[in-house]
């Protein structure tokens, strides 16, 4: 459990981020802040705060633009992350991906754990790792549970790319980013994504560049 100064100075380090209006700015790999755990969010924040946080996580993630934000990528070590997708992609994307839209909600001390044994492997990114995409195997359906902002109870079954994204933001609160799990061989610039690599699956990049897929 936090401390009252531990309290203070997580609140104080919001405040001052509150500070400016906008977007927050985001770090990047290399901050040592994305490789800790982070810590349990117990009143750390009072409700007030929190409201004003989640806020400023939910612009800044529509900005980048992004799904998914978890505190850490934006310097605060909570537990505490946002998700969002619209999902605007074609018709074949989504049958293969399973990329279906889910609307905005915030995790709040999540975990997960994974149903069954079926695994999927797509190309995805970070917004703590800009300009690069590579392929990442990622379980297929996940129990995510937890709490909402309001200490709700949170207890869902994700599948597809929403289950990919729950896996993706509660791994930033371990401190885990999405390179520690991709095939490295796989890493592409955005570039060459946009160039080479659009198919709804690795498939045809796996080939070329000679890495396994799941």
């Amino acid at each position: 459990m936090a401390t009252p100064r531990d309290r203070a100075s997580l609140a104080e380090q919001v405040e001052a981020l509150l500070a400016v209006d906008g977007p927050l700015p985001i770090v990047a790999a290399g901050e040592p802040v994305l490789r800790r755990d982070t810590e349990r969010f117990d009143g750390q924040l009072d409700a007030p705060l929190l409201a004003r946080f989640v806020e400023a996580l939910r612009v800044t993630m529509h900005a980048a633009p992004g799904v998914g934000l978890a505190a850490p990528q934006v310097g605060v070590a909570l537990r505490i992350a946002v998700i969002e997708d619209p999902a605007p992609v074609p018709e074949e994307v989504r049958l293969v991906r399973g990329r279906v839209p889910q609307p905005f909600r915030v995790l709040v001390n999540p975990s997960y754990e994974p149903v069954g044994s079926d695994r999927a492997a797509f190309f995805e990114g970070c917004l703590s790792v800009p300009g690069w995409q590579a392929v990442v195997a990622r379980s297929a359906k996940v129990r995510l549970t937890g709490q909402d902002e309001h200490g709700r109870a949170l207890d869902e079954v994700f599948t597809g790319w929403p289950a990919r994204i729950v896996q993706h933001e509660t791994d930033h609160l371990d401190g885990t980013l999405y390179l520690d799990r991709a095939e490295l061989r796989s890493l592409s610039s955005n570039e060459a994504m946009a160039q080479r690599w659009t198919q709804p699956t690795p498939e045809e990049a796996a080939r070329a560049l000679g890495f396994p897929l799941a």
